[in-house]
């Protein structure tokens, strides 16, 4: 088994639910971790292997598009994953709004949503 972390990735998006956060926007952290069986013996090329360059695209362009629910976000990153690279047998993907619009709170707010698939 192998897994693919992409962790720590920031960007700018137009998330939320709150009045205000379609038009200022908000800081996200994503992490992401793919698990996957690469085939044996052939891990000396990348066209063998699941390019996490390819993974960044997908969350990249997911981000980019506003969603009210981090939980749908997460759902669609998922879902365009498997869809793209079907040998993936898990994935945790965890979204995080870095100033989340509420009075007098301090910290990051987010989800976390895990998916096993069979094989």
């Amino acid at each position: 088994m192998l897994t693919i972390h992409l962790h720590d990735l920031l960007f700018h998006g137009y998330h939320g639910l709150y009045s205000g956060e379609e038009t200022v926007g908000n800081a996200f952290e994503v992490n992401l971790d793919i698990l996957y069986d690469p085939p044996k013996d052939k891990l000396n090329n990348i066209e063998n292997l699941i390019n996490y360059e390819d993974i960044f695209r997908i969350v990249q362009q997911k981000m980019s598009a506003p969603t009210p629910l981090l939980e749908e976000l997460a759902n669609g990153i998922v879902q365009k994953v498997k869809n793209e690279f079907n040998q993936v047998e898990s994935i945790s993907i965890t979204i995080y709004k870095l100033r989340a619009p509420l009075e007098t709170f301090q910290g990051k707010v987010g989800i976390t949503l895990h998916r096993k698939f069979d094989s």
